[in-house]
């Protein structure tokens, strides 16, 4: 893990990550700003076992919230419950509620389909379909019944434009996307989000597979990104949590220990658990 220097300090832990003027992302929405996304006394279970414990979080509107933790530690199982994605698996149980303003996404008369539209999500590897680029940007339109060749031409522009891609294959959208580079896949999928306009965009892992180049398009495009949707992301590298996000929960064994603005839980957490996952001691 790379490593800052820094002065230790009676507030600074130790080999703290950098936050940098250049690194570090704007500041999060104030702390009295109304939550898009409230959830409380969330737990889970994958039949017997149980992934996540309580947990209690609130996610503000067009701001990027990264969840942070070891391998295991329930971040990715909570991103997939915000737009319902681990019902597609037998013998899982929720208590609890997640809230998208003021509606609970689990209450007995929910549209799951209309959940995941409201709530995109983007997977660690790219999911191309064996598809035009065209068809694969349009196919959550086409699924919702959208017919329209000039509305979907439209969307299609908008989605690309929204994903950086646009200028990079507007020629070629009726070529197959599995013509792309990994990076533009990549952002081929987060145009395939973006276009049935969600309210969030949830990323799983989203540069986990990608190079250093790729990589900084993508945290380029998710600052874009904020100041339309609101954007819940899932990584391992802490330093690119530090670069883009707004607020920070660190998980650990399926409970979130701490979550606050980014700049603290980087420089000044207040749980020792905390401090030692952001030192290095363990992870």
């Amino acid at each position: 893990m790379e490593t800052a220097t820094m002065t230790p300090s009676p507030t600074t832990p130790t080999h703290a990550v950098s936050m940098d003027a250049r690194s570090a992302p704007a500041s999060a929405p104030a702390a009295d700003a109304p939550p898009l996304i409230e959830i409380g006394g969330f737990s889970f279970w994958y039949g017997p076992k149980q992934a996540l414990f309580d947990i209690d979080l609130r996610i503000r509107e067009r701001a990027v919230t990264a969840f942070i933790g070891p391998s295991g530690c329930g971040k990715s199982t909570l991103l997939r419950c915000l737009n319902r994605m681990n019902d597609l698996i037998d013998g899982v149980r929720v208590e609890g509620s997640v809230r998208v303003q003021g509606q609970d996404l689990y209450g007995p008369d929910v549209d799951v389909v209309d959940v995941r539209k409201r709530l995109g999500m983007v997977f660690q590897k790219s999911n191309p379909f064996p598809k035009s680029i065209f068809e694969n940007v349009v196919y959550g339109l086409r699924l919702q019944g959208v017919k329209n060749k000039g509305v979907l031409r439209d969307a299609c522009e908008k989605a690309l434009r929204g994903s950086a891609l646009w200028d990079e294959v507007k020629d070629r959208i009726e070529e197959s996307a599995l013509s792309l580079s990994g990076g533009q896949m990549q952002r081929l999928c987060i145009a395939r989000a973006l276009a049935v306009e969600p309210e969030v965009v949830l990323m799983d892992e989203p540069c986990s597979a990608l190079d250093p180049i790729a990589t900084a398009k993508i945290e380029e495009l998710i600052f874009q990104l904020k100041e339309r949707f609101t954007i819940v992301i899932v990584t391992h590298n802490m330093q690119q949590a530090a670069r883009v996000s707004d607020e920070t929960g660190f998980f650990m064994l399926g409970k979130l220990i701490e979550f606050d603005k980014t700049d603290v839980i980087f420089t000044r957490p207040k749980q020792k658990m905390t401090e030692d996952y952001i030192t290095g001691r363990f992870g």
